[in-house]
């Protein structure tokens, strides 16, 4: 099955947004069982509107001027590695687009056919982050006019509108969520201080818009149509709702907040990530990597979602079960082995939510993780969170750390170390 689009505004998300009343749904049930497709139809989600379409995931004024005048020897130096070791436009303006129909194979089946496919994808990701990142750093505006020029170059081409999917390969429709969203919170951080090109950013704008709107039109099979491959299209559909004042796209964006404070259990775990078994705790943060940047993009839009609950619990409840896991495997109880996968301990790109976390509330529970990752870099969901979201205060220098200590720490957990 493929799927196409020629700039269809009015081909955005469904407004099946609207019925009963959240709290009439949600405290129907005090269990676990995961909110259906059609109950999270049903979510009136009418008060949500879009307030601000030029605010991004995190001020981008207040951190460029802290920026500019920080004397922390680690935002120091990474500022300065990106602002002098910038890219080249031209080069990235040559970077080909993707017109042809996309079609990837799975990762675990084929992982180096996979890796081959998926390069290209990566790039553009990489770019947009490094074009965005580079401008947060400098200040210069040509960095981000660039990728204003870029994306254009894209839009104009209608690149990655055409793809495959079955829902026994999805492998092109998942790919395209985190190029999605790369493209989205990127473009966000640039948009405000884009002088001119007015007929790019149209381009650009009308471009995301439907791009999403395509790729949401497929609601995904039993398992990825609530997990958290459903977080991840309600991160991109938080951002580029924001950014085209498309209040449904926003509001399914936000209704992902409300699934996953519905779904948690009492512990704060989402039932559908612990049925990964050995990789549970894995994927409780992997959910997270996509629920706090959603969490903040709406609280940007002026919406207090970290105080919402849902039966009792809130997202710091995820947050706490995550912490929990992370640091006792047996805290785990009877929803997954105690034997679980923790390779993800030696990847910055997981912890990203973190760094976002951290800086809202000033969890210090993070440092032992988040110290000897930094500077943390998620080429689609934060960027160069670091650089974007670290206090001053919490860390001055890269923390040289002990491999073997790291190599302990994947296989053990953090408690043993």
């Amino acid at each position: 099955m493929s799927y196409q689009g020629k700039h269809a505004r009015q081909r955005t998300v469904p407004s099946w947004i609207a019925g009963s009343l959240i709290a009439t749904l949600l405290a129907t049930s005090a269990t676990t069982q995961a909110l259906t497709l059609e109950e999270r139809r049903e979510l009136d989600l009418s008060g949500y509107t879009v307030r601000d379409p030029d605010a991004s995931y995190f001020d981008i004024e207040e951190r460029m001027a802290l920026l500019q005048e920080t004397n922390n020897s680690l935002l120091m130096q990474r500022r300065e590695e990106l602002a002098n070791y910038a890219p080249s436009c031209r080069q990235r303006l040559d970077i080909p687009t993707i017109t042809e129909k996309m079609r990837i194979p799975g990762f675990y089946p084929t992982p180096d056919d996979w890796k081959l496919a998926t390069e290209p994808l990566f790039k553009f990701e990489d770019t947009v982050s490094e074009l965005a990142g580079t401008y947060v750093a400098s200040g210069n505006e040509y960095y981000a006019e660039c990728l204003v020029q870029f994306l254009d170059k894209w839009a104009q081409d209608d690149a990655l509108l055409d793809f495959y999917y079955h829902w026994k390969e999805p492998q092109a429709w998942f790919s395209l969520e985190s190029m999605i969203f790369a493209a989205g919170m990127a473009y966000s951080v640039v948009r405000p201080n884009v002088d001119g090109l007015g007929e790019e950013k149209g381009r650009v704008e009308e471009w995301l818009n439907e791009l999403a709107s395509v790729h949401l039109e497929i609601e995904g099979a039993e398992s990825s149509c609530c997990n958290n491959h459903f977080y991840r299209r309600a991160l991109y559909a938080s951002m580029i709702g924001v950014l085209t004042e498309d209040d449904d796209m926003f509001r399914f964006g936000v209704s992902a907040i409300y699934s996953a404070l519905h779904d948690m259990t009492e512990e704060g775990a989402f039932p559908m990530e612990m049925e990964r078994g050995r990789r549970a705790t894995h994927y409780q943060n992997y959910a997270l990597l996509y629920l706090i940047p959603i969490m903040e993009i709406t609280h940007r839009q002026g919406y207090e979602v970290y105080e919402m609950e849902v039966n009792g619990r809130s997202m710091h409840d995820a947050v706490d079960f995550a912490m929990d896991i992370l640091e006792d495997p047996s805290a785990l109880g009877d929803l997954a082995p105690r034997d679980q996968y923790t390779g993800f301990l030696k990847d910055d790109q997981y912890f990203a939510w973190m760094e976002m976390y951290r800086a809202r509330f000033e969890e210090s529970r993070f440092d032992d993780i988040l110290a000897p990752m930094r500077p943390i870099y998620n080429r689609g969901a934060g960027g160069y969170a670091t650089l974007y979201f670290m206090d001053t205060d919490v860390q001055s220098h890269l923390v040289i750390d002990d491999e073997d200590r790291r190599e302990t720490q994947a296989f053990e957990g953090l408690a043993r170390n």
